[in-house]
């Protein structure tokens, strides 16, 4: 089941204890597939709001509601998607909101039966024009600071790339720029599969030109045998300006994805710092400061 951190030092919460009793119906009015057919299937959609009824901000996420009934008898099922669009909306269109999904299945441990992701089938299927069920939005805690001038240490893979590029865009088209240094660490199972920076889609490459962004990129060094990227690999690789970034009371530090992104930057970090204690010492210091964010799904 997927969840999300709250905030810095809080508990996990889980998808079970989300306010879902306001839900509005949105239009689906874009479904784009933004990897080839040869990868696996990720799509960006958009989404038409009802005018005045949902206000949101870069980096948080809203919860999906798949009409059942489903198993247990439950009416819905609920997943989070992150928001892929800055507040302004997507394509400048403050009642548009994009968000990014992949086409998921799951084995079966017991019986080795393959099954479609509820919520990620669902809508990879819809159509322009289908109604959606929404609700949120949800997770302030996953947001860009108000000052220009503190460093971003962004780090991802898969869709957790989705609220990065709404900060990027944000950061660059909107605000016009930022003074501190920002990063980005993204992984993925292949070059094809860096999405929004790919032969698909060339967002994230509108910014590669501003002086204070910086962007790296991870890919399997085994995709058939082993899919996992090695971020871990590449935060080493990159340990001096990555640590002196993480020891900068002026840094802020930003985790999406799988469990698998949080468990690679704690293996790398604990590196950087010459052992896991040293890590879990710096870590606790950015929790106590509100400085280190995860997004978990």
């Amino acid at each position: 089941m997927p969840v999300t951190l709250p905030g810095p030092g809080k508990a996990i919460v889980h998808l079970s204890e989300y306010d879902i009793s306001n839900p509005c119906t949105v239009k689906l009015v874009k479904t784009e597939r933004i990897t080839p057919k040869t990868e696996a299937e990720v799509r960006h959609l958009v989404l038409e709001l009802p005018e005045g009824e949902f206000d949101f901000v870069e980096g948080q996420s809203i919860g999906v509601l798949v009409p059942g009934p489903h198993e247990f008898g439950n009416k819905y099922h609920f997943r989070l998607y992150s928001i892929a669009s800055s507040r302004k909306g997507e394509g400048g269109q403050s009642n548009h909101v994009s968000i990014c999904v992949r086409r998921c299945f799951y084995i079966d441990e017991i019986s080795g039966e393959r099954f479609p992701g509820v919520a990620s089938n669902y809508l990879c299927d819809a159509q322009a024009g289908d109604p959606i069920r929404i609700a949120g939005p949800y997770g302030a805690h996953f947001t860009i600071p108000a000052d220009p001038s503190v460093n971003l240490l962004m780090i991802g893979t898969g869709t957790g790339i989705a609220p990065f590029r709404a900060f990027v865009r944000h950061i660059y088209e909107e605000r016009g720029g930022w003074e501190g240094k920002v990063r980005l660490f993204y992984g993925a199972r292949t070059g094809m599969e860096m999405l929004y920076h790919n032969d698909m889609n060339k967002d994230l490459g509108l910014y590669y030109s501003e002086k204070s962004f910086k962007a790296f990129e991870a890919v399997s060094l085994r995709p058939h045998v082993d899919p996992e990227p090695t971020l871990d690999r590449l935060l080493v690789e990159q340990q001096f300006e990555v640590w002196d970034m993480i020891k900068d009371d002026n840094t802020y530090v930003f985790i999406a994805g799988l469990k698998d992104a949080i468990d690679k930057f704690e293996k790398a970090m604990s590196v950087m710092a010459g052992s896991k204690d040293a890590w879990l010492k710096r870590k606790n210091e950015l929790l106590a400061s509100g400085k280190l964010s995860e997004l978990i799904y």
